[in-house]
């Protein structure tokens, strides 16, 4: 009976990998050729502005941040998109990174949590995760209140994911950015 259940296990695991790589190759296969094309050190190359979401363009889409719905996220310019169909930007907001940060690239949501707490010790809603880097989740939230983080928080110490956004902007996020959309980071 045993070697049943493992022989089960293991063909789900091969079906559930199967899935996983044929829907990757799905995704690459829809992502434009501008934002495929690798660098020499095998990170995707996106074109954008010098300090794309900061200036008095700030509001405008930086051109090179792909096509179709999608949520975009400017390292330098601390700033998210969120893009409709046809390029139609639904809305734009400022966002506070944490103290690690994605590579610029095109990656899709992989998961979501309504509620947790965040690696700073503060509740927080409506994370939308993307990518980790070195085992540290990277994700949008907003903090449930407007509380700084514990007395023995220090940003040096804790190495944090979170991309803080306020929970209005939160709220748009968690209805638009769902599993599997896209999101394409920007320097």
């Amino acid at each position: 009976m045993a070697s049943s259940s493992a022989g089960f296990v293991t063909a789900l695991t091969t079906a559930a990998l199967a899935t996983v790589g044929f829907l990757g190759y799905q995704a690459y296969a829809a992502t434009p050729a501008h934002l495929t094309k690798a660098r020499a050190n095998g990170t995707p190359a996106i074109t954008a502005p010098k300090a794309p979401g900061s200036g008095k363009n700030a509001a405008l889409l930086p051109p090179g941040s792909g096509t179709g719905a999608r949520v975009v996220y400017s390292l330098r310019g601390h700033r998210v998109w969120l893009v409709g169909l046809g390029d139609k930007v639904i809305r734009t907001f400022k966002v506070t990174p944490g103290n690690i940060a994605p590579a610029p690239g095109v990656y899709a949501v992989t998961s979501r949590s309504n509620a947790v707490t965040g690696t700073d010790g503060t509740p927080i809603e409506h994370v939308v995760r993307f990518t980790s880097v070195d085992g540290v989740a990277i994700g949008f939230s907003a903090a449930v209140r407007d509380a700084a983080p514990p007395a023995d928080f220090t940003p040096t110490t804790v190495r944090t994911g979170g991309i803080r956004e306020s929970r209005a902007d939160g709220d748009v996020m968690w209805t638009f950015a769902t599993i599997g959309a896209t999101v394409a980071v920007i320097p």
